[in-house]
């Protein structure tokens, strides 16, 4: 059982070995392994359980470096890697020839980004390849938002877990392609819809895909506990030690405190989206059968913690 450290050199090692490591991200943690390699991106899919129609994101330390792995970037796609990366945006962008087909699920796009957490950016500096990352959980499950998370579920398939400390997101990219030049979002994550909007104006959105994803992330059914997750608008459980809580800003009255857990008590949805995997799993980890979740405001990243709420709940 491996456990998390923080030997750079043991983690680039074990990825130029083409082995599968946990790394940390500012959106979660992702099991990363040598993009160029067929044979280093399957064990990833080995070890999540994740079924080959559903595509990897890539990994690079610079827009710089983007150009080797894609054959065309649109005029609003650099526009929009100039404005947040790094940080938790990814492209769907035509790739190259080197790009395996098992990254992409055979597709003729990659998904690309240039991550903001400092940890993941010194690896992807000493290595002279992309990474592609899924996040470091088995397939469908809640998403790791701690080296711990990794080690609790796949310490025994990895060869190293790098520890950067807790995401400071705490979900997953925002996920942007292009049709015909125009961007069209994908998935919901830490970059809002709002704030693109405000860079390249309005943009379509596509963010279900059933069984055929254009991206990760698309699933009808992802990000869910072992537990059943009712949202509370669609609540029908009736109230009992079995039934567990998590909601956005204020406790429900009447109801034990250490059967609720509180998102934001600030009312942030930053502090909200850091919280919400963490939290989820804290109750799934506690016995509870039910866990019933109050969605947030329909605004801003409140977007896309409801869009991993709704999903969860959809199992």
């Amino acid at each position: 059982m491996v456990k998390p450290g923080s030997d750079m050199e043991t983690a680039a090692s074990c990825l130029k070995a083409g082995e599968i490591v946990g790394i940390p991200t500012e959106t979660v943690y992702g099991l990363a392994a040598n993009a160029l390699n067929a044979e280093a991106v399957a064990n990833i899919f080995s070890a999540k359980n994740r079924p080959f129609f559903d595509p990897l994101i890539v990994h690079v330390h610079a827009i710089a470096e983007v150009e080797k792995y894609v054959l065309i970037m649109p005029e609003k796609a650099q526009i929009l890697a100039e404005a947040f990366w790094p940080g938790p945006l990814t492209l769907v962008l035509p790739k190259n020839d080197n790009i395996p087909d098992l990254v992409t699920a055979g597709q003729n796009t990659v998904g690309i980004r240039v991550p903001s957490h400092p940890v993941c950016l010194e690896l992807l500096k000493k290595i002279d390849f992309p990474l592609a990352a899924p996040s470091a959980n088995p397939f469908g499950y809640v998403s790791p938002t701690t080296a711990q998370h990794v080690a609790d579920q796949l310490g025994d398939k990895v060869c190293y877990i790098l520890d950067g400390g807790p995401c400071n997101v705490g979900v997953e990219s925002t996920i942007v392609g292009f049709l015909q030049g125009e961007p069209v979002i994908y998935r919901l994550g830490g970059i809002s819809v709002e704030q693109i909007t405000k860079i390249v104006g309005p943009v379509a959105e596509q963010i279900s895909a059933g069984s055929n994803p254009s991206a990760p992330g698309q699933l009808d059914v992802h990000y869910s506990p072992r537990c059943k997750v009712v949202l509370s608008n669609n609540h029908t459980t009736p109230d009992s030690p079995e039934t567990s809580y998590l909601r956005y800003t204020e406790p429900l009255a009447g109801i034990e405190t250490e059967r609720q857990l509180i998102l934001s008590p600030g009312k942030s949805f930053e502090e909200a989206a850091v919280n919400l995997f963490a939290m989820l799993r804290q109750l799934d980890n506690s016995g509870f059968k039910y866990i019933v979740v109050e969605l947030l405001p329909e605004t801003g990243l409140g977007r896309a913690i409801n869009d991993r709420l709704r999903r969860a709940a959809a199992k």
